[in-house]
């Protein structure tokens, strides 16, 4: 490889083999933890969700293997398929609770997965060390992160999280796998090509169970990665070898885009997230009630006013909502996973608080987007008085991020109910504990993998 594109394969396959777990700074290494288990608590609590019961029935159906080296077992589940098909239903089932971690300026989210072709990948590598595992996982944000942001300046269409983050996952698998750099060049040339780029907004516009197409985006890299660990050629990616992708990769292993996630407060799509925090703060800094509210106005960015707005029939809808997600908040004080499924879908109060919302498009908060996911609240009350919140940046992120103590106190809030505190107890130490000398990645994987209740 020569010139500039040679360069910059040269410098990636440097950093994915040569990265040594004690050269990523703390806070990056920290991050990977805490994204860890942010992830782990949300593939736990999606396990019953009807979306996650698909995609592990078909992950058996269609992606098993009679290669013992690439067996893996399903998350929360037990039974055992290929190790791509693992990491799909894994990711697809994470998906469908709209609640895992994500890089504003990339429009998606990484650790969804990442952390299943992890997970998968491991099941061969027992005695994985604890400080890889982070220092896989960091690997795997940086190269999706860059990949990401090198597709969207280059492609039009708001593509999903799979396009993107099929390359990822490539990037990890080769470094557990041991590829080397020509096999990892044409690992992640498969993944981007074969990668979905699958329109985003059309699952917007109609919600469903496709989500943000992460399940296949790393059934698509783990794929790409046995291709080419047997011999299959694809180089290059262009996001990588591109001479104008070179700006997107100039900085790696300098500037840490594993410490720029933000963590979702609440299981709705993070556009929701600002007039949702916008409602809470105003409702605890006045001691308000919600029979106390007799409008809400939000102004946000033109992705987020798509969002639906009327009383949502199905989990997808709910999660890809607005006035339904910010009512909720209003007549609830928190969005629990109760409120996105069964009962919570026809409650006579929300539907009622839902009447007095309204939303609208704001060229303030459209130039800020997609680094900034911002909104302001304007609510009237039942007494006349019109109180504003200005503009808010959603919780969670860089310019708000959530202290580690609430990081790990939402992962018990989704873990616990499926798999019950003890349990959610013990994978919690282990994660927090990789870092530690003489961790292991098997301290978190023993936990991982059977059922709910086993």
């Amino acid at each position: 490889m020569e010139g500039t594109t040679g360069r910059q394969m040269d410098g990636l396959a440097d950093f994915v083999f040569g990265l040594a777990p004690e050269a990523i700074p703390d806070a990056a290494r920290d991050a990977a933890a805490l994204m860890c288990l942010d992830t782990l608590g949300v593939i736990a609590a999606a396990t019953p969700m009807q979306a996650g019961v698909i995609a592990r029935d078909t992950a058996c159906a269609l992606y098993g293997t009679a290669d013992p080296s690439y067996r893996a077992r399903l998350m929360f589940d037990g039974r055992i398929t290929g190790c791509a098909g693992a990491a799909f239903a894994a990711a697809t089932q994470a998906d469908n609770l709209d609640a895992h971690d994500g890089f504003a300026p990339a429009k998606g989210h990484i650790g969804v997965a990442v952390i299943p072709a992890l997970v998968a990948l491991a099941e061969q590598i027992p005695d994985l060390d604890g400080a890889e595992a982070l220092a896989l996982i960091t690997i795997g944000y940086e190269v999706a992160g860059r990949a990401a942001l090198s597709l969207h300046a280059s492609v039009s269409d708001y593509h999903t999280s799979g396009a993107w983050n099929a390359l990822g996952a490539a990037a990890v698998g080769a470094r557990m796998r041991q590829l080397g750099p020509a096999r990892l060049r044409h690992a992640l040339g498969i993944a981007e090509y074969h990668g979905p780029r699958s329109q985003m907004m059309r699952e917007i516009a109609n919600p469903t169970m496709l989500h943000d197409g992460s399940g296949w985006g790393v059934l698509a890299g783990l794929s790409a990665l046995v291709l080419a660990e047997k011999g299959f050629e694809g180089a290059p990616a262009i996001t990588v070898e591109d001479q104008a992708a070179a700006p997107f990769w100039a900085d790696l292993g300098q500037r840490w885009i594993m410490q720029r996630q933000f963590v979702k407060p609440y299981p709705v799509c993070r556009w929701a997230h600002a007039p949702i925090d916008g409602v809470r703060e105003l409702m605890a800094a006045n001691t308000l009630r919600h029979d106390d509210i007799a409008a809400i106005r939000v102004r946000s960015f033109r992705e987020a006013v798509c969002l639906f707005q009327g009383m949502p029939d199905t989990p997808s809808k709910a999660q890809y909502s607005m006035s339904f997600a910010i009512a909720v908040q209003a007549i609830h004080g928190r969005i629990g996973l109760e409120h996105i499924s069964g009962a919570g879908l026809s409650d006579p109060r929300v539907a009622a608080m839902i009447g007095r919302i309204s939303v609208e498009e704001s060229d303030i908060h459209n130039a800020t987007f997609p680094q900034g996911r911002d909104a302001d609240v304007q609510m009237t009350l039942a007494d006349g008085r019109v109180l504003e919140t200005g503009t808010v940046h959603a919780r969670g992120g860089p310019e708000r991020p959530m202290p580690q103590a609430d990081v790990i106190a939402k992962y018990h809030e989704f873990a616990d109910g499926c798999l019950g505190a003890e349990r959610a107890a013990a994978i919690r130490d282990a994660v927090l504990a990789l870092a530690a000398p003489g961790a292991r990645f098997a301290d978190v994987t023993r936990h991982l993998f059977a059922p709910p209740g086993g």
